[in-house]
């Protein structure tokens, strides 16, 4: 019997061991990972991606093209075909009676933008004529040449070459409109953001401390029946939880209104997303302040990459194409011309080419003067609010790096006056464990922690603010980047 009960007991053992591998094999309750965090970057990249304004200034592109294709219409050449006929008595021998004549034209004309007009083609003549100059196929066809030459005024200088340099403007300034667009979505969304995430974070706050007052309530209301404590200090209890209830209804409200203005910023199929409360980051770690060296860099590349700055310079070129034109106005007018004869009565008794030297000279000028003084005047203007705007970067960048200064103080002292709050809090608990002190001194106490937390959330909020606004006043915002950044995960702490 005792061998086999260790048979049988070693047999037991044996089926033990397997079975334990299999059953801790068993696949255990699945757990959901925690949301990704939401970035700052993120939210630009989804405004790269689908904001309606931003795709809104890209339209500035299409309508440079537009503006470029309408001023280059002003030199397309153009296929005329044009037939002319006349009845007429000739002059040179009455006896012939009336007579028909005429031609037939196929030629094509163009514009250069230097002013100079041209044409080529073919004369079909239509009755009897004569030609005397470059005719072909035995006298019966003519070529067709000509030419309009601007000598003084409107050489290279003229309204249709102006409005072209004009059109190739329109497409930098779309760029610098898109970029300025740019810059001020990304502001105004990464302020927004950080809103928000304060308003979520308060709001953690606020229900931390509603569930603190409730335990108290709790608490007094048991000590109170057990007669350890006044029944008056039971109402004062409930107060409080009452009190904490409003304050982080309001706390709710809050949040729902950043919620939904953050919301704005976040498009899919043409309407705006709610971002979910999970998503709500941590505060990220603060960044240090740039050096004095890479200040000064970023503030000579603000003064080149800020649309504003890139704005005035282009209306400034503007203006210069319009000064140039002014002053060539200001020049006599000396056109020669060279053409075929046009009316069939001169062609068809004879007439071929006919060539011409006009020269006019206006007298005052007003006009032309006017509108020298006029873009004169705006070139100086343009000056001095170039001037202008970059000191306005500078002290842009100033006022941001003050910013992140001062937010950085009230961040270190926010988070003494936290951690004095909370031992007074803490110490305050301990002595109304003890009897020494009532429910209304232990509230105070942790009001004081829940304002000084606060203060804590909105100083870290202002500084994320102080770095966005950073960022903007260098233009690092102005340039296009890819329209999706992709987002490592990290869990919550």
């Amino acid at each position: 019997m005792p061998k086999r009960f260790l048979h049988v007991a070693g047999l037991v053992l044996c089926f033990g061991l397997l079975a334990g591998p299999t059953i801790a094999a068993e696949p255990s309750t699945k757990r959901e990972l925690p949301p990704i965090p939401l970035s700052i970057d993120e939210i630009h990249a989804w405004i790269d991606r689908t904001h309606p304004l931003l795709k809104g200034a890209g339209t500035e592109k299409v309508m440079a093209r537009g503006k470029m294709l309408k001023a280059l219409g002003a030199f397309e050449p153009t296929v005329v075909n044009d037939t002319e006929l006349e009845r007429f008595i000739s002059s040179s021998d009455p006896g012939k009676g009336t007579q028909t004549g005429g031609f037939n034209d196929t030629l094509v004309e163009a514009r250069h933008p230097w002013g100079f007009r041209y044409m080529a083609g073919v004369r079909q003549p239509i009755g009897d004529a004569k030609i005397p100059d470059l005719s072909f196929n035995n006298g019966n066809q003519q070529v067709l040449l000509g030419g309009f030459f601007p000598l003084l005024r409107g050489l290279i200088t003229n309204p249709e070459n102006a409005e072209l340099q004009r059109s190739e403007l329109a497409d930098p300034r779309a760029d610098v409109r898109i970029a300025q667009t740019r810059q001020d979505l990304f502001l105004a969304a990464a302020t927004q953001f950080w809103d928000w995430v304060a308003a979520v974070k308060f709001l953690e706050v606020q229900r931390r401390a509603v569930g603190i007052a409730e335990d108290r309530f709790r608490q007094v209301e048991g000590r109170a029946k057990a007669g350890a404590v006044a029944p008056l200090d039971v109402v004062e209890a409930n107060q409080e939880v009452q009190r904490r209830r409003e304050v982080a209804i309001a706390a709710q409200r809050f949040v729902e209104q950043e919620q939904l203005k953050l919301s704005m910023f976040l498009w899919e199929h043409n309407a705006p997303v709610l971002p979910p409360l999970e998503r709500s980051p941590e505060f990220p770690a603060q960044v240090l302040v740039p050096t004095q060296e890479t200040i000064k860099a970023h503030k000579i590349q603000a003064k080149a990459d800020r649309p504003e700055i890139k704005e005035i310079d282009i209306e400034a070129k503007l203006n210069n194409i319009d000064l140039e034109l002014a002053k060539n106005n200001l020049l006599p007018s000396l056109d020669a011309e060279a053409a075929p004869a046009r009316q069939p009565e001169k062609f068809v008794l004879g007439l071929g080419y006919r060539f011409g030297l006009e020269l006019r000279i206006p007298i005052l000028q007003r006009k032309s003067r006017g509108e020298v003084l006029e873009a004169q005047g705006k070139a100086d203007r343009f000056v001095l609010t170039q001037r202008f705007r970059e000191q306005q970067v500078v002290i842009d960048v100033d006022n941001a790096l003050s910013a992140i200064e001062r937010t950085k103080e009230r961040i270190a002292a926010a988070v003494e006056s936290l951690r004095l709050a909370k031992t007074l809090e803490e110490g305050e608990r301990f002595r109304f464990s003890l009897g020494a002190t009532s429910v209304l001194f232990v509230n105070l106490r942790e009001r004081n922690s829940v304002d000084s937390e606060g203060q804590v959330i909105r100083a870290k909020a202002d500084y994320q603010k102080a770095l966005a606004l950073y960022q903007w006043s260098i233009g690092a915002w102005g340039k296009s980047m890819p329209s999706s950044v992709p987002v490592m995960y990290r869990a919550r702490d």
